[in-house]
């Protein structure tokens, strides 16, 4: 389904309000994962205060472009989400990671805190 215009709009507004006061964030490939498992990665990103959501690469690249996580662009390659760390620095990592150890289609791609990119 396309978005339109003003769709778009939302989303960069609403991820790049939400990038601005995360403390950290983690772009992962989800491809292979069922439906089934994302609602359940989403349920455990809610739990924990952890933003989780799947957006269109150039949407990513304008929402995250004056944030600390600009550094991230580069990296919006393929079938991403995204989960930013809204309450404490490690919580997405620890969501990401403790749902990876049961699913080895989701694998992270990029991981940012205080606006460096980590390898």
């Amino acid at each position: 389904m396309a978005l339109n215009l003003e769709q778009k709009k939302a989303i960069v507004a609403e991820v790049a309000d939400v990038a601005s006061s995360a403390y950290s964030a983690i772009a992962a490939e989800y491809r292979g994962l069922t439906v089934e498992d994302l609602t359940q990665l989403r349920k455990d990103a809610r739990g924990s205060g952890v933003y989780l959501r799947v957006v269109k690469n150039t949407l990513a690249k304008r929402a995250v472009e004056d944030t600390d996580f600009a550094c991230m662009q580069e990296g919006f390659v393929g079938p991403l989400l995204l989960a930013f760390s809204q309450e404490d620095p490690g919580a997405a990592a620890r969501v990401i990671n403790d749902f990876a150890k049961e699913h080895d289609e989701l694998i992270v791609k990029m991981v940012s805190i205080n606006g460096k990119l980590l390898e």
